[in-house]
């Protein structure tokens, strides 16, 4: 008897932490990608969407532990099931769906070119010289899509913003493609830093999560009752220092995207 209530005990036990577990969703995110997320003094993540993926869990009752990840290793991190939800400026692309899923979009953006450069005013002023970007990133993408029309010279793929950034300062890299505004963020903390030119594509960032998520639904419904409420737009302001633009995606509620 006595070892039978024990069994039944430790079934319990297992079955509660097993429950709590489920109650705690895990999210990635690369930690040197401010405004959108980064550390603080105290090494806790702060950001954009930090707040966002916060609020989130606040309307689903759930918890969050964020784990920190490089931008490259969210990709099988989420294909795998390591982690729930991976955030980190991720465009949506219709490559990316084949593999992932995505919650509607919440911010509109382009690519940019910054450089330390005095004579580099354009792309065009990079023909032969060395260019950069983050790997696995959309910047790495257009890099590769381009090279031939604007000739471009090496190219060279970092793991980190930081690295990127500080190759760029001491002129081992003419140029860098990648989010534009966190580049322009990175400038008015580098003043040797200089967005040249802005790369119009189009860009939506939305949460990637694992293909066939039984998340995504809740997840995708939270975003939409944030962005009806105000609270994306308060988020928005805290971050970004002004109000977001009527008909962008970080105030149009948005269906999931699905590949085409």
């Amino acid at each position: 008897m006595k070892r039978t209530v024990i069994a039944a005990l430790a079934a319990a036990i297992g079955l509660s932490a097993a429950a709590a577990t489920a109650e705690t969703l895990q999210v990635g995110a690369y930690p040197s990608n401010p405004p959108w997320e980064f550390k603080n003094e105290q090494s806790e993540f702060e950001g954009f969407e930090v707040d966002l993926v916060n609020e989130i869990a606040d309307r689903m009752g759930v918890d969050i532990e964020i784990q920190d990840l490089g931008f490259q290793a969210l990709f099988a991190a989420t294909s795998s099931g390591r982690i729930d939800m991976a955030i980190s400026t991720i465009t949506i692309t219709d490559e990316r769906l084949e593999n992932q899923a995505f919650t509607q979009g919440y911010y509109d953006s382009d690519l940019g070119m910054v450089t330390s450069e005095d004579e580099v005013q354009s792309l065009e002023n990079l023909k032969g010289l060395t260019v950069g970007a983050i790997a696995a990133s959309t910047g790495e993408k257009w890099i590769a899509e381009n090279t031939e029309k604007y000739g471009f010279g090496d190219y060279k793929s970092y793991p980190t913003q930081q690295g990127l950034l500080l190759d760029v300062v001491n002129k081992r890299v003419a140029g860098a493609i990648g989010d534009i505004l966190g580049f322009e963020f990175a400038a008015k903390q580098m003043p040797q830093l200089r967005v040249a030119q802005r790369i119009p594509t189009g860009e939506t960032f939305g949460i990637m999560m694992p293909k066939g998520s039984p998340w995504l639904e809740k997840v995708n419904a939270a975003i939409t009752e944030i962005k009806e409420d105000g609270t994306m737009t308060e988020i928005y302001r805290k971050w970004l220092e002004t109000d977001p633009v009527e008909g962008t995606s970080t105030l149009t509620v948005l269906p999931i995207p699905q590949a085409k």
